[in-house]
């Protein structure tokens, strides 16, 4: 008997980026889409991948490896997270082109996926639902950061 249905290929890549929660809420044809606007990147240990004060251009996904976030030129000293597979950052620049905040270098040799501002703008306008489900996830990891820089710092006001 001939099926009339194939099942739709996934691949690893679409597998870790389901398990991200930046992509969590979107259906497998609409994360095949957001796979179509990827870019995937290697860096090697200690190689920077942005420099504080820089234009941001695009979120970065650890897909394997670690980066190690940092005030510019001072390495594990001026040390403000370590990220690891599975993590995402930069993801200020999918909203303004601010200045870059921090250094990101690769800590150890690394793999990221890359998604610039440009690509999820034509998201928007091409497939404003799929857009809106980012954004909103997106939306809930900054207001979650947030809390937890106020908790950090001692504010006891509710954010």
């Amino acid at each position: 008997m001939v099926s009339l249905f194939r099942p739709k290929k996934t691949t690893p890549r679409l597998e870790r980026l389901r398990n991200l929660s930046l992509f969590v809420n979107l259906t497998p044809p609409e994360l095949r889409i957001v796979d179509g606007l990827l870019h995937e990147r290697d860096y090697l240990a200690g190689e920077v991948i942005f420099d504080e004060g820089e234009e941001g251009q695009a979120i970065y996904i650890v897909a394997s490896g670690e980066v190690l976030i940092c005030r510019q030129g001072q390495g594990e000293i001026g040390a403000v997270a370590h990220l690891s597979a599975g993590t995402f950052f930069g993801e200020l620049a999918l909203l303004d082109n601010s200045p870059r905040s921090a250094q990101a270098r690769a800590a150890t040799a690394s793999q990221l996926i890359v998604f610039f501002r440009d690509d999820f703008v034509g998201l928007l306008d091409t497939h404003a639902r799929i857009a809106s489900k980012i954004s909103r996830e997106l939306a809930r990891h900054l207001g979650a950061r947030m809390r937890d820089m106020a908790l950090a710092y001692g504010a006891h006001q509710h954010l």
